[in-house]
Formats: structure tokens, sequence, C-alpha cells
């Protein structure tokens, strides 16, 4: 789909500047009446994959962070709008500047990371869900994780994120104000709506962790995260109750688990073997313990954070 020449656009707003060449779109009546989000930075290799599997969308939304590879020159020749963002190094993260700032003309929104896929089943499916939602404000969808190079069964499967929700009921959680260190998009919070949700059938393909590198270089971001959230002791908050009990369950094991010796040992156990990762054969093993090392960074950047505090 060809954009013709832009409309620049610029605003700001407590610290986090957008500026935007927003490409005139085609509306055919064929399209889906749903604004897609695709958050990036440095995405060439995952874009195309991720933009192709939502053509069919009305409109696509590109939110960069200053990308030097050319992922901006791709989504736009893919038809997509392109955003900058400029993080203030608290709050708002890149996902809820987006849902606070930008000119969405659908009622539902849709949060695609660049490194997901969608089914060709899913326009179908976002069709018939936003036309017959009425009472129901957000959808959940699953995600299948692919580890070096295979779909993942069981290890981190089944799971659920709210992405599907109307625009005016629904922002990402806000758990701490503290600067994280873990990059400018939301790292583990998930969507509040205000309302009843429902679930897709389609599912998600989720290629975060195309090589253990890869693993190693998110998980190191993710554990800055985990450990200043810890120390400033504000997890137990949020900005609201989370639809998903499955989603909350989860959250409250996790924090009772901060109080338990053999974290690492106890993460590797969890995936390897509550969530049966042993039949995901020898990448289930190594993801499994890779999610082990992820809780030893945890603990140990905690421990480090901590000891510096009292040392002031």
């Amino acid at each position: 789909m060809s954009s013709p020449p832009g409309i620049p656009v610029a605003c700001c707003d407590r610290g986090n500047k957008f500026v935007a060449a927003i490409p005139a779109m085609d509306q055919p009546s064929t399209r889906v009446p749903v604004s897609v989000i695709v958050p990036i930075k440095n995405e060439a290799e995952n874009l195309p994959r991720c933009l192709a599997s939502i053509t069919w969308a009305d409109e696509i939304f590109v939110v960069d962070s200053q990308s030097t590879d050319g992922s901006q020159s791709i989504a736009e020749k893919l038809g997509a709008r392109v955003v900058q963002f400029e993080f203030n190094g608290t709050w708002p993260k890149k996902k809820n500047w987006a849902l606070e700032h930008l000119p969405f003309r659908n009622e539902w929104i849709f949060i695609l990371d660049a490194d997901e896929v969608l089914p060709a089943e899913a326009e179908a499916e976002f069709r018939a869900a936003i036309a017959g939602a009425g009472a129901t404000v957000g959808f959940w969808i699953n995600r299948r994780f692919m580890f070096m190079g295979r779909w993942l069964r069981h290890a981190y499967y089944p799971n659920w994120n709210l992405r599907l929700f109307r625009h005016s009921l629904g922002r990402y959680e806000k758990i701490t104000d503290a600067a994280t260190a873990s990059g400018d998009n939301e790292v583990h919070e998930h969507v509040v709506v205000q309302g009843p949700t429902g679930r897709l059938r389609c599912e998600l393909d989720h290629y975060a962790f195309p090589s253990v590198e890869v693993f190693v270089e998110k998980h190191n971001r993710y554990s800055n995260w985990e450990a200043r959230v810890a120390v400033t002791e504000q997890r137990a908050g949020g900005s609201g109750p989370l639809q998903s009990t499955a989603v909350a369950q989860r959250r409250r094991l996790k924090r009772l688990a901060q109080r338990l010796p053999f974290r690492p040992l106890l993460r590797f156990l969890y995936v390897y073997i509550w969530q049966k990762g042993f039949l995901d054969g020898r990448e289930g093993y190594y993801f499994a313990r890779l999610h082990a090392f992820y809780e030893f960074l945890s603990v140990a950047k905690t421990y480090e954070l901590k000891k510096e505090r009292r040392e002031l």
C-alpha cells in the first residue's frame, strides 16, 4: 500500500515530544475498524513480518524511539504512520504515551509488538469481535513463544494478554514511579480496562527470543526493572485490579516467591516441571535454565541496590 506525502504534526507534553509524519491513508470499507499500535526501536528485521500480518487494519501507528536501522522507512513503505517518542526517563512509557496522544480514528485499539505476528484468521475474528462486542470493552489474546526456532508448547504457554480494547476505557497500569533502567517500553505492566472482557480464539506467534544472545540482552534489562521495583516496594500496587484471574494469581505467586530462598532454583522448577517445559525437549530445558539465570540477576541486582542505599 503506497503512502502519499505526510502531514507534519508536532506537540509536546511533560517532556515527551510527539513529532510525526503522518501519511494520508485510503479507508476502504473492507478494512477492520481498529487502530494498531506497534512500538519499536531498531526492528528492521521484524517489522516486515509483523506489518504483513495486519494489512487489513484500518490504521497502523508505528511508535519509534529514534531507530537507526532504517525501521522508519520500512514502516512507511508498508503503509504505517510513524511517530517518534522521546522518553523522559520515568513515566509515561511508550505504549501509555501513545494511548494518550495519538489521533486515533477508531474506537478499538490493538497493541502488537514488532516481534509478534497475527495469523490469517485474525482478520475475520477481529471484525466479528468488534462488531458484536456489545458491553465487552476488551479481549485477551494468547501468545505462542518461539525459542531457538521452535514453538514451546508448554513452557510459558498459555500466555494471555489483554491487547484489543476500547481506547477510552483502557490504559497500562502504573506499577512504579522509579527510573527502572529497562528502556522506554512497558515491561511487565498489563492493560487495565473498565468493564467486562472476553477472549479471542486466534493466537499470536511471539518471536521474542530468536537466539540465546537476544534472550540475555532483553532479560538483563528486565532484571533492572525487577530490582528497582522490588527496592521501591511499589509492586503490590498498580493502577487497578487485573481482569484476568490467572494473571493476578501469577503476580501474587511472584510476590510470595520474592520472600523465599533459592529463587533461581524455584524459577527453574516452575518453568521446567510445573509448566512441563521438560516436554519441550532441549529447548525447554535451556529456556527454563535461562529463566533461572534471569531470576538470579534480579536477586543479585536487588541486593546490590539495597546495599548501595544503606551505604549512602
